[in-house]
């Protein structure tokens, strides 16, 4: 089964939870982090600086 990209995507903005940064629907490169039972999004520069803590599985509030 096919996932529909249309389908999944969100009608509102994505902002970055660390930098700011604004994007229309859900990036696919960007990475979704679920902490305290909310989605934070982080755009690729911010995952890229803080990759080690977040397969280190580190809230975000770590970094």
């Amino acid at each position: 089964m096919q996932l529909d990209p249309e389908a999944t995507e969100t009608a509102t903005p994505v902002t970055c939870a660390r930098c700011g940064t604004a994007a229309d629907g859900t990036p696919p490169t960007w990475t979704c982090s679920v902490e305290n039972g909310s989605r934070r999004y982080f755009c690729d520069d911010c995952a890229r600086a803080n990759l080690r803590a977040i397969e280190s599985r580190l809230d975000s509030s770590w970094w």
